[in-house]
Protein backbone atom coordinates (compact mmCIF):
# COMPACT_ATOMS: atom_id res chain seq x y z
CA UNK A 1 0.00 0.00 0.00
CA UNK A 2 2.69 2.60 1.34
CA UNK A 3 4.66 1.07 -1.98
CA UNK A 4 1.01 2.26 -4.32
CA UNK A 5 0.82 5.85 -2.61
CA UNK A 6 4.79 6.67 -3.55
CA UNK A 7 3.83 5.88 -7.13
CA UNK A 8 1.50 7.76 -7.25
CA UNK A 9 3.88 11.01 -6.49
CA UNK A 10 7.16 9.09 -8.19
CA UNK A 11 7.17 7.06 -11.37
CA UNK A 12 8.15 3.81 -9.65
CA UNK A 13 6.13 1.48 -12.06
CA UNK A 14 3.14 0.35 -11.62
CA UNK A 15 1.04 0.66 -8.31
CA UNK A 16 -0.86 -2.59 -6.66
CA UNK A 17 -4.71 -1.14 -5.19
CA UNK A 18 -5.66 -3.74 -7.88
CA UNK A 19 -3.83 -6.26 -5.85
CA UNK A 20 -4.44 -4.94 -2.26
CA UNK A 21 -8.18 -5.18 -3.20
CA UNK A 22 -7.98 -8.34 -4.55
CA UNK A 23 -5.83 -9.78 -1.47
CA UNK A 24 -8.30 -7.79 1.10
CA UNK A 25 -11.43 -9.64 -0.26
CA UNK A 26 -9.91 -13.10 -0.83
CA UNK A 27 -8.40 -12.79 2.95
CA UNK A 28 -11.62 -11.50 4.79
CA UNK A 29 -13.53 -14.39 2.61
CA UNK A 30 -10.76 -16.98 4.33
CA UNK A 31 -11.31 -15.52 7.46
CA UNK A 32 -14.95 -15.35 7.61
CA UNK A 33 -14.98 -19.78 6.72
CA UNK A 34 -12.09 -19.88 8.94
CA UNK A 35 -14.45 -18.18 11.95
CA UNK A 36 -17.80 -19.66 10.59
CA UNK A 37 -15.92 -23.27 11.47
CA UNK A 38 -14.61 -22.02 14.77
CA UNK A 39 -18.13 -21.18 15.91
CA UNK A 40 -19.14 -24.73 14.55
CA UNK A 41 -16.55 -26.23 16.68
CA UNK A 42 -17.18 -24.18 19.92
CA UNK A 43 -20.66 -25.10 19.71
CA UNK A 44 -21.06 -27.72 22.08
CA UNK A 45 -21.44 -24.90 25.42
CA UNK A 46 -24.25 -23.18 23.84
CA UNK A 47 -25.68 -26.13 22.50
CA UNK A 48 -26.00 -27.22 26.40
CA UNK A 49 -27.00 -23.52 27.86
CA UNK A 50 -30.17 -23.88 24.96
CA UNK A 51 -30.96 -26.60 27.09
CA UNK A 52 -32.07 -25.29 30.60
CA UNK A 53 -35.70 -23.62 30.02
CA UNK A 54 -36.80 -19.59 30.81
CA UNK A 55 -39.17 -20.82 32.90
CA UNK A 56 -40.55 -23.19 35.19
CA UNK A 57 -44.38 -24.08 36.53
CA UNK A 58 -44.02 -24.52 40.34
CA UNK A 59 -46.61 -26.39 42.24
CA UNK A 60 -47.92 -24.55 45.68
CA UNK A 61 -48.72 -25.74 48.94
CA UNK A 62 -52.45 -25.52 48.05
CA UNK A 63 -52.03 -27.28 44.56
CA UNK A 64 -52.36 -24.46 42.41
CA UNK A 65 -49.49 -23.94 39.38
CA UNK A 66 -47.88 -20.51 38.43
CA UNK A 67 -45.12 -19.65 36.20
CA UNK A 68 -42.10 -18.38 37.57
CA UNK A 69 -38.43 -18.05 35.93
CA UNK A 70 -35.78 -20.58 36.27
CA UNK A 71 -33.91 -18.11 38.38
CA UNK A 72 -36.68 -18.09 41.41
CA UNK A 73 -36.90 -21.80 41.52
CA UNK A 74 -35.87 -22.38 44.87
CA UNK A 75 -34.56 -26.17 46.29
CA UNK A 76 -37.62 -27.96 47.98
CA UNK A 77 -39.52 -26.44 45.66
CA UNK A 78 -42.02 -28.93 43.75
CA UNK A 79 -42.59 -28.26 39.83
CA UNK A 80 -44.80 -29.52 36.99
CA UNK A 81 -43.13 -31.37 33.85
CA UNK A 82 -45.66 -31.68 31.20
CA UNK A 83 -45.37 -33.28 28.04
CA UNK A 84 -42.69 -31.49 25.61
CA UNK A 85 -41.26 -29.49 28.55
CA UNK A 86 -37.89 -29.36 29.61
CA UNK A 87 -36.92 -29.87 33.40
CA UNK A 88 -36.20 -26.48 34.97
CA UNK A 89 -33.55 -28.05 37.30
CA UNK A 90 -32.49 -31.30 38.75
CA UNK A 91 -35.21 -32.91 40.18
CA UNK A 92 -36.75 -36.13 41.91
CA UNK A 93 -39.80 -36.96 40.53
CA UNK A 94 -42.73 -37.46 43.64
CA UNK A 95 -45.88 -38.19 41.70
CA UNK A 96 -46.42 -39.38 38.25
CA UNK A 97 -44.58 -41.35 35.47
CA UNK A 98 -43.55 -40.23 31.86
CA UNK A 99 -40.78 -41.10 29.70
CA UNK A 100 -37.69 -38.80 29.25
CA UNK A 101 -35.04 -37.70 26.24
CA UNK A 102 -31.66 -37.17 28.22
CA UNK A 103 -29.90 -37.30 25.00
CA UNK A 104 -28.07 -34.22 25.28
CA UNK A 105 -26.60 -35.04 28.53
CA UNK A 106 -25.59 -38.65 28.17
CA UNK A 107 -26.04 -38.82 24.85
CA UNK A 108 -28.89 -42.18 25.25
CA UNK A 109 -31.06 -41.98 22.48
CA UNK A 110 -33.64 -43.95 23.89
CA UNK A 111 -36.01 -42.36 25.97
CA UNK A 112 -35.79 -43.25 29.55
CA UNK A 113 -38.77 -44.29 32.03
CA UNK A 114 -39.30 -42.42 35.64
CA UNK A 115 -41.31 -42.73 37.94
CA UNK A 116 -41.48 -41.65 41.25
CA UNK A 117 -38.47 -41.66 43.25
CA UNK A 118 -36.57 -41.50 40.14
CA UNK A 119 -34.21 -39.18 39.50
CA UNK A 120 -34.66 -36.10 36.88
CA UNK A 121 -31.43 -34.29 35.29
CA UNK A 122 -32.64 -30.57 34.57
CA UNK A 123 -32.36 -29.48 30.71
CA UNK A 124 -34.07 -33.05 30.11
CA UNK A 125 -37.22 -33.03 28.19
CA UNK A 126 -40.61 -34.89 29.12
CA UNK A 127 -40.88 -36.73 25.73
CA UNK A 128 -43.56 -39.35 27.27
CA UNK A 129 -47.40 -38.15 27.28
CA UNK A 130 -47.47 -38.02 31.17
CA UNK A 131 -47.02 -34.80 33.60
CA UNK A 132 -44.83 -35.41 36.58
CA UNK A 133 -44.34 -33.33 39.72
CA UNK A 134 -40.63 -33.61 40.98
CA UNK A 135 -39.20 -31.86 44.10
CA UNK A 136 -36.12 -29.76 43.43
CA UNK A 137 -33.00 -31.31 44.35
CA UNK A 138 -30.40 -28.84 42.90
CA UNK A 139 -30.66 -25.12 40.95
CA UNK A 140 -28.17 -23.09 39.29
CA UNK A 141 -24.73 -23.31 39.69
CA UNK A 142 -25.09 -26.89 41.48
CA UNK A 143 -26.88 -28.75 38.67
CA UNK A 144 -25.92 -31.23 36.82
CA UNK A 145 -25.85 -29.15 33.16
CA UNK A 146 -23.76 -26.58 35.02
CA UNK A 147 -21.07 -29.06 36.07
CA UNK A 148 -21.38 -30.69 32.67
CA UNK A 149 -21.00 -26.59 31.02
CA UNK A 150 -17.84 -26.68 33.60
CA UNK A 151 -16.17 -29.56 32.07
CA UNK A 152 -16.64 -28.82 28.56
CA UNK A 153 -15.46 -24.94 29.07
CA UNK A 154 -12.55 -26.18 31.14
CA UNK A 155 -11.45 -28.87 28.49
CA UNK A 156 -11.88 -26.73 25.45
CA UNK A 157 -9.96 -23.87 27.68
CA UNK A 158 -7.21 -26.45 28.17
CA UNK A 159 -4.01 -27.09 26.44
CA UNK A 160 -2.58 -30.47 25.32
CA UNK A 161 1.26 -30.53 25.36
CA UNK A 162 0.75 -31.23 21.02
CA UNK A 163 -1.25 -27.45 21.30
CA UNK A 164 1.39 -26.11 22.80
CA UNK A 165 3.97 -27.01 20.36
CA UNK A 166 1.53 -25.88 17.76
CA UNK A 167 1.11 -22.61 19.40
CA UNK A 168 4.94 -22.35 19.46
CA UNK A 169 5.70 -22.67 15.96
CA UNK A 170 3.04 -20.72 14.64
CA UNK A 171 4.36 -17.77 16.80
CA UNK A 172 7.92 -19.05 15.22
CA UNK A 173 6.23 -18.54 11.60
CA UNK A 174 5.90 -14.29 12.32
CA UNK A 175 9.24 -14.39 13.06
CA UNK A 176 10.31 -16.84 9.52
CA UNK A 177 7.74 -14.64 7.68
CA UNK A 178 9.81 -11.48 8.44
CA UNK A 179 13.41 -13.04 7.83
CA UNK A 180 12.37 -14.26 4.94
CA UNK A 181 10.66 -11.35 3.44
CA UNK A 182 13.38 -9.32 4.16
CA UNK A 183 15.98 -11.90 2.62
CA UNK A 184 13.41 -11.82 -0.20
CA UNK A 185 13.78 -7.73 -0.43
CA UNK A 186 17.89 -7.76 0.10
CA UNK A 187 18.15 -10.47 -2.61
CA UNK A 188 16.22 -9.29 -5.29
CA UNK A 189 17.10 -5.47 -4.77
CA UNK A 190 20.98 -6.67 -5.38
CA UNK A 191 19.71 -8.61 -8.48
CA UNK A 192 17.94 -5.36 -10.06
CA UNK A 193 19.94 -3.31 -9.06
CA UNK A 194 17.61 -1.29 -7.43
CA UNK A 195 13.92 -1.08 -5.48
CA UNK A 196 11.69 -2.74 -8.44
CA UNK A 197 8.04 -3.58 -8.06
CA UNK A 198 8.69 -7.15 -9.06
CA UNK A 199 10.79 -7.55 -5.80
CA UNK A 200 8.10 -5.56 -4.05
CA UNK A 201 5.52 -7.95 -4.93
CA UNK A 202 7.67 -10.64 -3.78
CA UNK A 203 8.42 -9.56 -0.73
CA UNK A 204 4.21 -8.72 -0.24
CA UNK A 205 3.55 -12.06 -1.45
CA UNK A 206 5.98 -13.51 1.05
CA UNK A 207 4.36 -12.10 3.87
CA UNK A 208 0.99 -13.08 2.44
CA UNK A 209 1.61 -16.57 2.22
CA UNK A 210 2.82 -17.09 5.45
CA UNK A 211 0.28 -18.52 7.26
CA UNK A 212 0.59 -19.03 10.92
CA UNK A 213 -3.41 -19.34 11.21
CA UNK A 214 -3.26 -22.66 9.51
CA UNK A 215 -0.95 -24.01 12.00
CA UNK A 216 -2.72 -22.03 14.85
CA UNK A 217 -5.54 -23.01 14.33
CA UNK A 218 -4.47 -27.02 13.74
CA UNK A 219 -5.12 -28.10 17.21
CA UNK A 220 -7.83 -25.42 18.38
CA UNK A 221 -10.22 -26.48 16.05
CA UNK A 222 -10.13 -30.32 16.45
CA UNK A 223 -9.96 -29.84 20.17
CA UNK A 224 -13.20 -28.71 20.48
CA UNK A 225 -14.26 -30.66 17.78
CA UNK A 226 -13.05 -34.08 19.97
CA UNK A 227 -14.96 -32.37 23.05
CA UNK A 228 -18.26 -31.81 21.78
CA UNK A 229 -18.27 -35.22 19.98
CA UNK A 230 -17.57 -36.51 23.08
CA UNK A 231 -19.97 -34.86 25.20
CA UNK A 232 -22.59 -35.82 22.72
CA UNK A 233 -21.64 -39.36 23.40
CA UNK A 234 -21.86 -39.40 27.01
CA UNK A 235 -18.21 -38.63 28.02
CA UNK A 236 -17.03 -35.58 29.41
CA UNK A 237 -13.14 -34.46 29.63
CA UNK A 238 -12.00 -33.32 32.42
CA UNK A 239 -7.75 -33.06 32.00
CA UNK A 240 -7.52 -32.58 27.76
CA UNK A 241 -4.01 -34.83 27.78
CA UNK A 242 -5.82 -37.60 28.43
CA UNK A 243 -8.09 -37.64 24.80
CA UNK A 244 -4.92 -37.36 23.38
CA UNK A 245 -3.41 -40.03 24.59
CA UNK A 246 -6.11 -42.66 24.86
CA UNK A 247 -5.42 -44.19 21.53
CA UNK A 248 -2.02 -45.50 23.19
CA UNK A 249 -3.54 -47.39 26.51
CA UNK A 250 -2.15 -50.75 26.81
CA UNK A 251 -3.87 -51.91 30.31
CA UNK A 252 -7.05 -51.09 31.61
CA UNK A 253 -7.87 -51.94 35.37
CA UNK A 254 -11.58 -52.32 36.02
CA UNK A 255 -13.51 -52.13 39.21
CA UNK A 256 -16.04 -54.82 38.99
CA UNK A 257 -18.74 -53.53 41.24
CA UNK A 258 -20.70 -50.39 39.54
CA UNK A 259 -18.41 -50.89 36.38
CA UNK A 260 -18.56 -54.03 35.03
CA UNK A 261 -22.09 -54.32 36.85
CA UNK A 262 -24.62 -52.35 37.53
CA UNK A 263 -24.21 -51.91 41.01
CA UNK A 264 -27.53 -53.06 41.94
CA UNK A 265 -28.92 -56.40 43.63
CA UNK A 266 -30.90 -58.43 40.64
CA UNK A 267 -32.14 -61.81 39.54
CA UNK A 268 -29.53 -63.29 37.40
CA UNK A 269 -30.96 -66.76 37.07
CA UNK A 270 -34.01 -69.15 38.46
CA UNK A 271 -34.85 -72.63 38.34
CA UNK A 272 -37.73 -74.56 38.68
CA UNK A 273 -38.97 -77.81 39.40
CA UNK A 274 -41.00 -80.27 36.81
CA UNK A 275 -44.91 -78.65 36.13
CA UNK A 276 -43.42 -74.96 37.30
CA UNK A 277 -42.26 -72.39 34.56
CA UNK A 278 -39.84 -69.99 35.56
CA UNK A 279 -42.41 -67.24 35.43
CA UNK A 280 -44.30 -68.90 38.13
CA UNK A 281 -41.39 -69.13 40.41
CA UNK A 282 -40.64 -65.39 39.98
CA UNK A 283 -44.41 -64.50 40.26
CA UNK A 284 -45.42 -66.62 43.63
CA UNK A 285 -42.08 -65.12 44.75
CA UNK A 286 -42.86 -61.74 44.20
CA UNK A 287 -46.09 -61.67 45.51
CA UNK A 288 -45.20 -63.50 48.53
CA UNK A 289 -42.57 -60.53 48.74
CA UNK A 290 -44.95 -57.05 48.04
CA UNK A 291 -44.79 -56.00 51.22
CA UNK A 292 -41.48 -56.31 52.35
CA UNK A 293 -38.40 -54.11 51.82
CA UNK A 294 -35.46 -56.34 51.94
CA UNK A 295 -33.02 -55.38 48.63
CA UNK A 296 -33.72 -59.55 47.69
CA UNK A 297 -37.22 -58.62 47.85
CA UNK A 298 -37.32 -55.38 45.90
CA UNK A 299 -35.08 -57.41 43.54
CA UNK A 300 -37.83 -60.09 42.51
CA UNK A 301 -40.71 -57.64 42.68
CA UNK A 302 -38.28 -55.46 39.57
CA UNK A 303 -37.74 -59.21 37.92
CA UNK A 304 -41.69 -59.70 38.10
CA UNK A 305 -41.90 -56.29 36.76
CA UNK A 306 -39.43 -56.76 34.02
CA UNK A 307 -41.19 -59.62 32.64
CA UNK A 308 -45.10 -58.19 32.82
CA UNK A 309 -45.89 -60.42 35.23
CA UNK A 310 -48.88 -59.42 37.93
CA UNK A 311 -48.43 -61.02 40.86
CA UNK A 312 -51.67 -61.64 42.84
CA UNK A 313 -52.40 -60.02 45.87
CA UNK A 314 -51.02 -61.71 49.30
CA UNK A 315 -52.57 -61.80 52.89
CA UNK A 316 -51.09 -62.82 56.10
CA UNK A 317 -47.47 -61.62 55.27
CA UNK A 318 -45.12 -62.71 57.95
CA UNK A 319 -40.96 -61.86 58.03
CA UNK A 320 -39.40 -64.74 59.94
CA UNK A 321 -36.14 -62.83 60.80
CA UNK A 322 -32.82 -64.46 58.97
CA UNK A 323 -34.93 -67.15 57.15
CA UNK A 324 -37.79 -65.63 54.81
CA UNK A 325 -41.09 -64.71 54.91
CA UNK A 326 -44.24 -66.42 54.24
CA UNK A 327 -47.40 -64.85 53.10
CA UNK A 328 -51.09 -66.38 51.86
CA UNK A 329 -51.18 -66.22 47.72
CA UNK A 330 -54.70 -67.37 46.55
CA UNK A 331 -55.09 -69.38 49.15
CA UNK A 332 -52.03 -70.72 49.44
CA UNK A 333 -48.97 -70.83 51.78
CA UNK A 334 -45.94 -69.28 49.92
CA UNK A 335 -42.59 -69.12 51.79
CA UNK A 336 -39.35 -67.61 50.29
CA UNK A 337 -36.18 -67.90 51.75
CA UNK A 338 -32.84 -68.92 51.85
CA UNK A 339 -30.94 -71.87 53.39
CA UNK A 340 -32.05 -71.40 56.91
CA UNK A 341 -35.88 -71.35 55.79
CA UNK A 342 -35.43 -75.03 54.32
CA UNK A 343 -33.23 -76.35 57.02
CA UNK A 344 -36.55 -76.09 59.66
CA UNK A 345 -38.43 -78.07 56.84
CA UNK A 346 -39.14 -81.76 56.67
CA UNK A 347 -39.33 -82.01 52.96
CA UNK A 348 -35.41 -82.29 51.82
CA UNK A 349 -34.53 -79.88 48.44
CA UNK A 350 -35.23 -81.59 44.99
CA UNK A 351 -31.89 -82.73 43.09
CA UNK A 352 -32.22 -79.94 40.44
CA UNK A 353 -32.53 -77.54 42.52
CA UNK A 354 -29.78 -78.75 45.12
CA UNK A 355 -27.83 -78.64 41.94
CA UNK A 356 -28.79 -75.58 41.04
CA UNK A 357 -28.02 -73.78 44.10
CA UNK A 358 -24.82 -75.35 44.51
CA UNK A 359 -23.88 -73.99 41.16
CA UNK A 360 -24.96 -70.65 42.13
CA UNK A 361 -23.71 -70.35 45.32
CA UNK A 362 -20.03 -71.28 43.69
CA UNK A 363 -20.23 -68.49 41.80
CA UNK A 364 -21.05 -66.30 44.52
CA UNK A 365 -24.51 -65.68 44.07
CA UNK A 366 -27.84 -65.81 47.20
CA UNK A 367 -30.04 -68.14 46.71
CA UNK A 368 -33.97 -68.07 47.56
CA UNK A 369 -35.97 -71.18 47.06
CA UNK A 370 -39.83 -70.95 46.41
CA UNK A 371 -42.04 -73.07 48.72
CA UNK A 372 -45.78 -73.60 48.46
CA UNK A 373 -47.81 -75.75 50.70
CA UNK A 374 -44.47 -77.34 51.74
CA UNK A 375 -43.55 -78.19 48.42
CA UNK A 376 -40.53 -77.27 46.59
CA UNK A 377 -41.58 -74.74 43.08
CA UNK A 378 -38.39 -73.75 42.60
CA UNK A 379 -35.15 -71.40 42.95
CA UNK A 380 -34.15 -67.58 42.10
CA UNK A 381 -30.18 -66.78 42.44
CA UNK A 382 -29.80 -63.08 42.82
CA UNK A 383 -26.57 -61.04 42.48
CA UNK A 384 -25.16 -57.59 41.43
CA UNK A 385 -26.43 -57.75 37.82
CA UNK A 386 -23.46 -57.54 34.82
CA UNK A 387 -24.13 -54.52 32.16
CA UNK A 388 -24.86 -56.54 28.91
CA UNK A 389 -22.47 -54.24 27.39
CA UNK A 390 -19.76 -55.53 29.43
CA UNK A 391 -18.87 -58.30 27.84
CA UNK A 392 -18.72 -56.72 24.24
CA UNK A 393 -16.59 -54.01 25.96
CA UNK A 394 -14.31 -56.45 26.74
CA UNK A 395 -14.10 -58.13 23.83
CA UNK A 396 -13.68 -55.51 21.32
CA UNK A 397 -10.40 -53.58 23.84
CA UNK A 398 -8.99 -57.38 23.79
CA UNK A 399 -9.15 -57.16 19.90
CA UNK A 400 -7.48 -53.97 19.96
CA UNK A 401 -4.97 -54.72 22.06
CA UNK A 402 -5.86 -53.55 25.38
CA UNK A 403 -5.20 -55.84 27.67
CA UNK A 404 -8.51 -56.01 30.60
CA UNK A 405 -7.46 -56.17 34.10
CA UNK A 406 -11.02 -56.91 36.38
CA UNK A 407 -9.88 -55.84 40.04
CA UNK A 408 -12.45 -56.58 42.50
CA UNK A 409 -12.84 -57.23 46.46
CA UNK A 410 -15.01 -60.37 45.58
CA UNK A 411 -13.44 -63.72 46.40
CA UNK A 412 -11.58 -65.78 43.99
CA UNK A 413 -14.85 -68.14 43.14
CA UNK A 414 -16.70 -64.73 42.09
CA UNK A 415 -14.29 -63.51 40.31
CA UNK A 416 -13.86 -66.02 38.02
CA UNK A 417 -17.05 -66.86 37.37
CA UNK A 418 -17.49 -63.05 36.04
CA UNK A 419 -14.47 -63.38 34.47
CA UNK A 420 -15.22 -65.88 32.85
CA UNK A 421 -18.54 -64.83 31.54
CA UNK A 422 -17.07 -61.40 30.37
CA UNK A 423 -13.86 -63.32 28.72
CA UNK A 424 -11.26 -61.36 30.95
CA UNK A 425 -7.97 -63.27 31.16
CA UNK A 426 -6.38 -60.96 34.16
CA UNK A 427 -7.96 -60.72 37.18
CA UNK A 428 -7.30 -59.48 41.09
CA UNK A 429 -9.48 -61.15 43.52
CA UNK A 430 -10.23 -60.09 47.27
CA UNK A 431 -8.36 -56.95 46.96
CA UNK A 432 -8.86 -54.30 49.68
CA UNK A 433 -9.66 -50.79 48.77
CA UNK A 434 -6.18 -49.80 50.05
CA UNK A 435 -4.86 -52.23 47.40
CA UNK A 436 -5.97 -50.58 44.67
CA UNK A 437 -3.41 -47.60 44.51
CA UNK A 438 -0.45 -50.01 44.64
CA UNK A 439 -1.94 -52.38 42.26
CA UNK A 440 -2.08 -50.08 39.20
CA UNK A 441 0.80 -48.86 40.19
CA UNK A 442 2.53 -52.35 39.70
CA UNK A 443 0.32 -52.58 36.31
CA UNK A 444 2.80 -49.21 35.36
CA UNK A 445 5.71 -50.71 36.40
CA UNK A 446 6.78 -52.19 32.82
CA UNK A 447 6.21 -49.01 31.37
CA UNK A 448 2.99 -49.61 30.17
CA UNK A 449 0.11 -46.58 29.45
CA UNK A 450 -2.59 -48.10 32.24
CA UNK A 451 -6.13 -46.57 32.63
CA UNK A 452 -8.27 -47.10 35.39
CA UNK A 453 -11.74 -47.70 35.80
CA UNK A 454 -13.96 -46.83 38.91
CA UNK A 455 -16.62 -45.39 40.72
CA UNK A 456 -16.11 -45.46 44.63
CA UNK A 457 -14.92 -43.69 47.03
CA UNK A 458 -11.94 -46.33 47.30
CA UNK A 459 -11.41 -45.74 43.77
CA UNK A 460 -10.22 -42.06 43.92
CA UNK A 461 -6.20 -42.72 44.66
CA UNK A 462 -6.45 -45.92 41.99
CA UNK A 463 -7.88 -43.17 39.53
CA UNK A 464 -5.48 -40.33 40.52
CA UNK A 465 -2.29 -42.67 39.69
CA UNK A 466 -3.42 -44.25 36.79
CA UNK A 467 -2.06 -42.86 33.43
CA UNK A 468 -5.63 -42.15 32.37
CA UNK A 469 -8.33 -41.94 35.10
CA UNK A 470 -11.87 -42.72 34.29
CA UNK A 471 -14.85 -42.66 36.29
CA UNK A 472 -18.23 -43.84 36.20
CA UNK A 473 -21.20 -41.31 35.95
CA UNK A 474 -23.08 -42.88 38.69
CA UNK A 475 -20.53 -43.10 41.02
CA UNK A 476 -19.60 -40.55 43.88
CA UNK A 477 -18.45 -36.84 43.72
CA UNK A 478 -14.65 -38.04 45.05
CA UNK A 479 -14.00 -40.92 42.36
CA UNK A 480 -15.16 -38.43 39.66
CA UNK A 481 -13.34 -35.34 40.87
CA UNK A 482 -10.02 -37.79 40.43
CA UNK A 483 -10.53 -39.07 37.11
CA UNK A 484 -9.55 -37.66 33.90
CA UNK A 485 -12.95 -38.38 31.70
CA UNK A 486 -15.87 -39.03 32.89
CA UNK A 487 -18.88 -41.99 31.56
CA UNK A 488 -22.07 -40.32 31.99
CA UNK A 489 -24.24 -43.07 30.81
CA UNK A 490 -21.95 -45.60 33.04
CA UNK A 491 -21.67 -47.48 29.81
CA UNK A 492 -18.36 -50.25 29.75
CA UNK A 493 -18.81 -49.44 25.82
CA UNK A 494 -18.05 -45.83 26.31
CA UNK A 495 -14.59 -46.72 27.00
CA UNK A 496 -14.10 -48.36 23.38
CA UNK A 497 -15.82 -45.27 21.69
CA UNK A 498 -13.45 -42.48 23.60
CA UNK A 499 -10.32 -44.29 22.05
CA UNK A 500 -12.02 -44.66 18.74
CA UNK A 501 -12.59 -40.39 18.82
CA UNK A 502 -8.89 -40.12 20.50
CA UNK A 503 -7.18 -42.17 17.67
CA UNK A 504 -9.44 -40.29 15.27
CA UNK A 505 -8.42 -36.92 16.74
CA UNK A 506 -4.74 -37.77 16.71
CA UNK A 507 -5.00 -38.63 13.24
CA UNK A 508 -6.67 -35.45 12.24
CA UNK A 509 -4.07 -33.50 14.27
CA UNK A 510 -0.99 -35.02 12.51
CA UNK A 511 -3.00 -34.02 9.39
CA UNK A 512 -3.13 -30.56 9.96
CA UNK A 513 -0.13 -30.13 11.43
CA UNK A 514 1.66 -31.62 8.48
CA UNK A 515 -0.19 -29.81 6.04
CA UNK A 516 0.10 -26.33 8.10
CA UNK A 517 3.83 -26.97 8.37
CA UNK A 518 4.21 -28.65 4.97
CA UNK A 519 2.48 -25.61 3.34
CA UNK A 520 4.88 -23.05 4.87
CA UNK A 521 7.96 -24.67 3.78
CA UNK A 522 7.21 -25.21 0.11
CA UNK A 523 4.97 -21.98 -0.20
CA UNK A 524 7.39 -19.34 1.22
CA UNK A 525 10.53 -20.20 -1.18
CA UNK A 526 8.01 -20.43 -4.15
CA UNK A 527 6.47 -16.37 -2.93
CA UNK A 528 10.16 -15.63 -2.20
CA UNK A 529 10.64 -16.28 -6.21
CA UNK A 530 13.51 -19.23 -6.08
CA UNK A 531 11.33 -20.20 -8.91
CA UNK A 532 11.11 -16.80 -10.97
CA UNK A 533 14.47 -17.55 -13.22
CA UNK A 534 12.15 -20.27 -14.52
CA UNK A 535 9.36 -18.31 -14.95
CA UNK A 536 7.54 -19.71 -12.03
CA UNK A 537 5.88 -16.18 -9.71
CA UNK A 538 3.13 -16.21 -7.12
CA UNK A 539 1.57 -12.96 -7.36
CA UNK A 540 0.33 -11.33 -4.38
CA UNK A 541 -3.10 -12.16 -4.91
CA UNK A 542 -2.82 -15.61 -5.77
CA UNK A 543 -0.84 -16.28 -2.96
CA UNK A 544 -3.90 -14.29 -0.54
CA UNK A 545 -5.85 -16.99 -2.03
CA UNK A 546 -3.34 -19.89 -1.34
CA UNK A 547 -3.36 -18.39 2.01
CA UNK A 548 -6.80 -18.90 2.87
CA UNK A 549 -7.24 -22.10 1.26
CA UNK A 550 -4.75 -23.69 3.45
CA UNK A 551 -6.65 -22.07 6.07
CA UNK A 552 -9.90 -23.69 4.89
CA UNK A 553 -8.26 -27.43 4.41
CA UNK A 554 -7.23 -27.29 8.12
CA UNK A 555 -10.92 -26.07 9.01
CA UNK A 556 -12.78 -28.90 6.77
CA UNK A 557 -10.56 -31.63 7.95
CA UNK A 558 -11.21 -31.00 11.38
CA UNK A 559 -14.69 -30.77 10.59
CA UNK A 560 -14.72 -33.85 9.20
CA UNK A 561 -13.70 -35.52 12.67
CA UNK A 562 -17.50 -35.26 13.09
CA UNK A 563 -18.06 -37.99 10.93
CA UNK A 564 -15.79 -40.74 12.73
CA UNK A 565 -17.70 -43.91 13.27
CA UNK A 566 -17.31 -44.67 16.69
CA UNK A 567 -19.55 -47.75 17.10
CA UNK A 568 -16.92 -49.61 14.69
CA UNK A 569 -16.35 -53.09 15.68
CA UNK A 570 -19.00 -53.00 18.37
CA UNK A 571 -21.30 -55.78 17.89
CA UNK A 572 -24.80 -55.41 18.62
CA UNK A 573 -26.30 -57.96 18.19
CA UNK A 574 -23.97 -59.50 21.04
CA UNK A 575 -25.09 -56.92 23.48
CA UNK A 576 -29.21 -57.65 22.11
CA UNK A 577 -27.92 -61.22 23.14
CA UNK A 578 -26.43 -60.30 26.17
CA UNK A 579 -30.34 -58.34 27.43
CA UNK A 580 -32.19 -61.99 26.17
CA UNK A 581 -29.79 -64.31 28.13
CA UNK A 582 -30.15 -62.08 31.15
CA UNK A 583 -34.14 -61.70 30.12
CA UNK A 584 -33.75 -65.68 30.03
CA UNK A 585 -32.16 -66.40 33.08
CA UNK A 586 -33.46 -64.30 35.17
Amino acid sequence: FVFSIVTLVWDLGEDFFWELVTLIDIMLLGHWLEMRSVRQASGALGALAKLMPDTAEVVDDAGGVHEVTVAEVRQGDVVLVRPGASVPADARVVDGTSEFDESMITGESKPIDKEVGDTLIGGTVNAGSGAVRASVAAVGDDTTLAGIMRLVADAEASKSPTQLLADKAAAFLFYIALIAAAVTAIAWTLYFGDLDQRTVARVVTVLVIACPHALGLAIPLVVAITTETAAKHGTLIRRREAIDTAHNLQKLGIDKTGTLTEGRIGVVDVAAVEGHSTADVVMLAAAAERDSEHPLARAIRTAADDRGLEPPDAADFTVHKGRGVTARVDGREVQVGGPRLVEGLDTPVPDTLARFSDDAGDEGHSVVYVIVDGVFVGSIALDDVIRPESAEAVRVLTERGVEVVMITGDSRDVATAVADRLGIATFHAEVLPEDKDALVTSMKADGSMVGMVGDGVNDAPALARADIGIAIGGGTDVAIESADLVLVKSNPLDIVRIIELSRASYRKQKQNIWWGAGYNIVMIPLAAGVLAPWGVVVPPSVGALLMSISTIVVAVNAQLLRTTDLTEGIDSDRIATEHSDDDHRG
